[in-house]
């Protein structure tokens, strides 16, 4: 099983950062916030690649405006210390993950959930797909507003909501209500998957971002490989309800660490904030920060978020491969939910918490693909040198390349390994 799961993985790893870079460059960064001040950190076209294109901005007169505001060394996000950054990171990883986690747990809940709220098993699956396809329409309107009201209120706001909508799935008296909350709860988590890659970019210069993005990136997708695992012993010895308590717990201790140890680090809103200050402090109003020249409403960037994804899927043919390829994969690793316990339950007579077991080897792979990501490191350095300079972005993808070798490879290893008489 895990001889499988290096390929796929490296292949998803590496479209979700090219996916991530494109999108965040052309869909999720402000130019125009961003021009009106470049730093020693701004990527290409004078932008930190973590920033939106929502919410225009008036571009101010002149560059050296007195009363444009300015982030000192001390608050810029990308000088606190190296440890400082990576609690951070994998807060919001673990964030990441447990919202993830929250999708693919359920899948040994179908069988307490069809007996105990009297319906079929074809209806319990929807716990799973309604939950994803929350997942997938959440960016929509959490990615504007984190561009206008900063990261972190997103991440607290998003959580806190999540958790009180995940009560009524622990305690649901039908299968309609427990559906709709699924829903729900799909839509809230949504935050850690469309906003916490910028929150990476924030904190870290282009040269030093691989790996965070790595262990972030690598989150989401290991989130759904431990659902099974615990969800399946879990309801191997007690009550199927349990699995959702679990995930409540989960989510509260989530909650503490947002609160105590990730600050916002979204470069726009900290201007915004430090030239309140300023006003306040020297009741002057002239000063102000190009958020505060903003013109597009937050309905205008909500369709603006809505049409962009689109638009570059039908202009931009690079977009068009990867998005269909790690949907492609996305659609293989949910499949398996549903797949694993037929093979190993049905077939082989594993228990719950045998078959959640079987999914350690997707696990590995992915830990097996990422502890490669020195390798991509050091090759990434010497296309530097060989450009002078930041290589085309096509770079990221040789280690997509080798994925996309592995994964049709492992699948076909797991199909002519899932006879009986194999085992």
């Amino acid at each position: 099983m895990s001889s499988q799961n290096p390929g796929t993985f490296t292949a998803v790893l590496d479209v979700e950062n090219s996916a991530s870079r494109t999108l965040q460059d052309k869909s999720e960064t402000s130019t125009a916030i961003m021009n009106t001040e470049k730093t020693p950190c701004d990527g290409e076209n004078g932008r930190p690649p973590g920033q939106s294109t929502i919410g225009d901005v008036k571009t101010p007169p002149s560059s050296e405006d007195e009363y444009l505001v300015n982030l000192d060394a001390a608050e810029n996000p990308k000088n606190l210390s190296t440890a400082r950054k990576w609690v951070i990171v994998i807060v919001i990883s673990t964030g990441a993950l447990c919202a993830t986690f929250a999708s693919s747990v359920a899948a040994f809940t179908e069988a307490g959930l069809a007996k105990d709220l009297h319906t079929v098993h074809e209806v319990t699956i929807l716990s799973i797909s309604l939950f994803v396809f929350g997942l997938g329409m959440g960016p929509l309107l959490v990615g504007p507003l984190s561009e206008l009201y900063g990261r972190n209120i997103i991440y607290r706001i998003s959580y806190l909501l999540c958790f009180a909508f995940t009560w009524p799935t622990a305690f649901p008296p039908n299968i309609e209500v427990f559906l709709v909350f699924r829903f729900i709860t799909g839509f809230c988590s949504a935050a850690f998957l469309s906003v916490a890659g910028g929150s990476v970019s924030d904190l870290f210069v282009n040269a030093q971002v691989a790996s965070p993005m790595a262990v972030y990136t690598m989150a989401p997708f290991i989130g759904p490989v431990i659902g099974p695992i615990v969800g399946g012993f879990i309801n191997q010895n007690v009550d199927w309800r349990w699995t959702y308590r679990v995930l409540l717990m989960w989510q509260f201790v989530e909650i503490i660490l947002l609160l105590l140890l990730v600050p916002e680090t979204y470069e726009p809103l900290l201007l915004q904030s430090k030239a309140r200050r300023v006003r306040k402090e020297t009741g002057d109003d002239k000063y102000y920060a190009p958020l505060d020249r903003r013109e597009r409403s937050i309905l205008s960037a909500m369709l603006f978020s809505c049409y962009t994804p689109f638009k570059l899927i039908l202009f931009d043919r690079m977009a068009l491969a990867l998005d269909t390829w790690n949907a492609l994969l996305l659609g293989i690793l949910y499949l398996s939910f549903q797949a694993f316990p037929i093979i190993f339950g049905s077939l082989h007579g594993f228990t719950y918490g045998e078959t959640g077991l079987s999914f350690l080897g997707i696990g590995i792979g992915m830990f097996a693909a990422l502890a490669t990501q020195p390798l991509w490191n050091r090759f990434y350095r010497k296309q530097t040198i060989k450009y002078n300079g930041p290589p085309p972005p096509e770079t990221r993808l040789v280690m997509g390349q080798w994925g996309a070798i592995m994964a049709p490879i492992g699948l076909f290893w797991l199909a002519f390994t899932t006879y009986k008489h194999v085992f």
